[in-house]
């Protein structure tokens, strides 16, 4: 697998509409499982960092999330 420089890894950007956002990040590798966990309130910004660890990051809830690519509005089931 190759080695990444952290300095110029992905990064995004999670703002919490509402409270009770989830953000799971995922492992990398041959077994994908959760690594690390966060719940945000309205408001609250998370910036998170794609790394060796970490594959994907799942976002349960009303959030804004911003990347490099653009911005995207999750949503909470109804």
């Amino acid at each position: 697998m190759e080695k990444r420089n952290l300095q110029n890894s992905d990064y995004i950007v999670i703002k919490a509409i509402d409270d009770g956002v989830s953000v799971i990040g995922l492992t990398r590798g041959t077994d994908t499982r959760f690594h690390h966990s966060e719940k945000l309130d309205n408001g609250e910004v998370l910036i998170a960092q794609f790394t060796e660890h970490t594959s994907a990051i799942k976002i349960r809830g009303n959030a804004k999330i911003l990347t490099q690519f653009g911005e995207i509005d999750s949503e909470m089931k109804k």
